[in-house]
């Protein structure tokens, strides 16, 4: 697990935009029981987080006409017990971290996975998830 004195700032980067976090498998399920749409952006101490993954989701909520009806976020390296029930609605798709999923009404509608941040600017997610949120949302 990550020393919490590494992951808190990169967790308020969302928390404090917004975003609510998913702590337990408990808040997971009572999450995707939900109507509407989700947004989980998945979290990570690695690079590609921090540089554009963050900055990209970030950027989508801020310039969009059409949000997501709940930000939500989990720490993968950290929040153990959410993500690995995260990681159970995201299948059939392996473990990604970061990684952004979109669910509508508890399914899954869009997923951005590590491959698809690594080496992509923080526009360009914005841009994919603003064209998931016109679809969507």
């Amino acid at each position: 697990m990550y020393p919490a004195e590494i992951v808190i700032p990169m967790k308020e980067e969302l928390t404090d935009n917004g975003f609510t976090e998913l702590l337990s498998s408990d808040d997971v399920e009572e999450q995707m029981k939900r109507s509407g749409t989700t947004l989980v952006m998945l979290n990570s101490v690695c690079g590609c987080s921090a540089g554009t993954a963050r900055p990209g989701t970030l950027m989508a909520v801020a310039n969009t006409g059409k949000k997501p009806d709940f930000l939500t976020t989990s720490f993968a390296g950290f929040d153990l017990e959410a993500v690995s029930q995260l990681r159970k609605h995201l299948l059939p798709y392996p473990p990604s971290s970061p990684a952004i999923a979109l669910f509508k009404d508890g399914a899954l509608v869009h997923y951005l996975e590590r491959h698809h941040i690594e080496g992509r600017s923080a526009q360009m997610i914005a841009q994919n998830l603003i064209g998931a949120f016109e679809q969507y949302c």
